[in-house]
């Protein structure tokens, strides 16, 4: 019998996802495949979508405008921070670095410059306003 794969399953399978050009991002199919129980947040609501339907076997790939994968890039999500809210560590541009907001969580931003007085620090997730692929191979449904 052939297994499907629901919206509440729980995948064995292996995952690559590449930037639309071809760079690799992250992928399992190198070492051990991923057990996942979707339904769960352990995966983008719209990658989770993607994979019901899909047989136990089938390897497929998909290619995700950025609406469809990590959202487009929000400008309002790009702020200027003053030094005096930063660590007095060494900071370099292009660095990611955790925030602290009042009500305790935490949010991570990257620093787009710096200088001596404050930071431009994007708290988009570094994949907003890409296209990514992603490709998966299912390999069982628990």
């Amino acid at each position: 019998m052939t297994q499907i794969v629901q919206p509440d399953s729980l995948v064995t399978l292996h995952y690559r996802i590449t930037m639309e050009n071809g760079q690799p991002l992250i992928s399992t199919f190198e070492g051990t495949p991923a057990t996942l129980q979707l339904g769960a947040g352990e995966l983008l609501p719209s990658l989770e979508r993607l994979l019901a339907g899909i047989e136990v076997g089938k390897r497929q790939l998909f290619a995700l405008e950025p609406e469809d994968a990590f959202g487009p890039h929000n400008p309002e999500l790009v702020e200027r921070v003053k030094r005096e809210h930063m660590p007095d560590e060494e900071i370099e541009p292009m660095s990611i670095m955790e925030f602290v907001a009042p009500d305790g969580s935490r949010y991570s931003g990257l620093v787009r410059e710096i200088d001596d007085q404050s930071a431009l620090v994007d708290f988009n997730h570094p994949l907003a306003g890409k296209s990514i692929r992603f490709e998966v191979e299912v390999i069982g449904i628990l």
